[in-house]
């Protein structure tokens, strides 16, 4: 059995009321429970590139990546497996979602690390579901109710704008700095103070709002913009489009899905996969950047100071500089030579 995490190992506790029934899996997965629990059939709908990555070997088509969950992918399930995210609009936003589709008396598992807020279960869903705490451990709750009713769902209510500078920016749940512009990345945009040219790669690109900052100050400048997230990839389009901007979005687990290289790779990274610290995608993003890079084409990243990137970029492109920095954050910038 693979390594599994503490929320899905309370899920495990109670895996003998699982087996006669027809499960799907949803929200903030982050291990490969969905492939070994023992069930009538499962599926599951994620909206991270990785995970779906990672599942597809094993489930084939019983693995939905998406923003939004499919009707006909989840017909004739009839249980729901929820992991709760650590943004409580996220979970709004996909549950809502899935009790739009799921049918009236849908069991409904789910858990969460409390530090993620998933206590807040029953004031979120109150008069759609009725939730109880079934079973607490290793800091994690897992809570059950049924579907009353269907809800109706919506996607175009839950948009969110604000400006940076003339930039509108369209955000939906669980895209970074949903709600303004985080302090890294206005760091990161201050060092481009001169014109650039060439194509550049928006990787982690979230709503899409460094590129499209850029990409208006610098009309010639070619956008590539990508994602693991589908709600960062609708939302980086929806941008764009507000801006009349033209940028190709991609689906990809870092490097994954690119093919060309560019003059240059910018990036706010992020450094976690759900409420754990993860370094592998920015590291990756780091050691493999001279290879998508043209010759004397750079990386410029913004990082908490306190993150091991030196060295690596070190390794991977010999040396690097300090651009700007504040007492938290550093912006870094490595040429391919």
């Amino acid at each position: 059995m693979s390594v599994l995490t503490p929320a899905s190992e309370v899920i495990l506790r109670h895996h003998e009321q699982f087996r006669s029934h027809h499960l799907l899996f949803a929200g903030d997965l982050q291990d490969n429970l969905a492939t070994e629990i023992e069930a009538a059939s499962v599926r599951v709908h994620t909206t991270q590139y990785h995970h779906w990555q990672s599942l597809i070997r094993q489930l084939g088509d019983n693995v939905w990546f998406g923003l939004v969950a499919d009707s006909e992918f989840i017909k004739g399930c009839d249980t729901l497996i929820y992991y709760w995210p650590k943004s409580k609009q996220e979970a709004r936003f996909q549950l809502r979602n899935l009790f739009s589709i799921l049918p009236p008396g849908t069991d409904i598992f789910i858990v969460g690390e409390n530090r993620s807020g998933v206590r807040s279960i029953d004031k979120l869903m109150e008069g759609i579901a009725t939730f109880r705490k079934i079973d607490t451990a290793r800091r994690c709750s897992l809570f059950y109710g049924q579907l009353k009713d269907q809800v109706q769902f919506d996607q175009n209510n839950w948009w969110n704008s604000y400006q940076v500078e003339d930039i509108a920016v369209n955000t939906l749940p669980g895209v970074f700095s949903q709600d303004n512009l985080d302090i890294g990345s206005r760091l990161l945009l201050s060092t481009f103070d001169t014109p650039i040219s060439g194509s550049l790669l928006d990787m982690a690109c979230g709503a899409g709002v460094l590129a499209a900052v850029l990409g208006k100050k610098n009309p010639d400048l070619s956008l590539t913009l990508s994602d693991v997230n589908a709600a960062a990839i609708v939302s980086s389009k929806a941008t764009l489009q507000a801006n009349k901007l033209k940028g190709n979005v991609v689906t990809s687990n870092v490097y994954s899905a690119i093919e060309e290289k560019f003059d240059w790779i910018i990036s706010n990274p992020p450094f976690h996969d759900g409420l754990k610290t993860n370094l592998a995608a920015a590291e990756n993003m780091i050691r493999m950047a001279p290879n998508y890079l043209k010759s004397g084409g750079k990386l410029r990243i913004v990082a908490n100071a306190f993150l091991p990137y030196p060295n690596l970029l070190d390794n991977a492109f010999g040396s690097h500089e300090v651009i700007a920095q504040t007492g938290k954050f550093k912006v870094y910038q490595a040429t391919k030579k």
